[in-house]
């Protein structure tokens, strides 16, 4: 009975090892630069199954297949646009962390840009606004009536 428990916690426990060392991925770089650009071309692209999780980071299917074509345009000598150009045909837009400047995306670039432009604008606006105020003078009938109100308020 003893023994049957041995074998198999021994057994449990090279199973779950070896299921761990199943998720480790090993890449050979003959090239430190390029082993950078691997790293840096993982790090910047999203996994399209995970919420805001780098496919170098994700343990998902799809980061895992990414990871793969990566080091495989890596290794056929295609430069970093055009791996990223090609996954971005692949996965669509969502990858990218930081979104292309183009026609479509205007928008989204240009609403910060417009905020901060408009803000400092209404700022200006209501300073040269609040200056002229200060410094226009009372017309004869409205001083006239401010007296009118102090005298009042005198006598009261």
């Amino acid at each position: 009975m003893a023994l049957t428990r041995c074998i198999t916690a021994l057994v449990s426990v090279l199973l779950s090892v070896s299921v761990m060392a199943a998720g480790i991925e090993l890449r050979e770089f003959d090239d430190p630069v390029m082993e950078e650009r691997y790293k840096d071309l993982t790090a910047s692209m999203r996994c399209p199954l995970c919420e805001n999780q780098a496919i170098d980071d994700s343990d998902a299917p799809i980061s895992a297949d990414m990871r793969e074509r990566v080091y495989r345009l890596l290794q056929d000598g295609q430069s970093d646009i055009e791996i990223t150009n090609h996954m971005v045909a692949r996965f669509g837009d969502y990858i990218l962390y930081n979104p292309r400047l183009e026609n479509r995306t205007y928008l989204l670039w240009g609403i910060p840009i417009a905020l901060i432009v408009g803000g400092g604008l209404m700022v200006v606006l209501i300073v040269r606004a609040r200056r002229n105020a200060s410094a226009t003078a009372l017309s004869a009938e409205e001083q006239a009536r401010l007296n009118e109100l102090i005298n009042r308020e005198r006598s009261s």
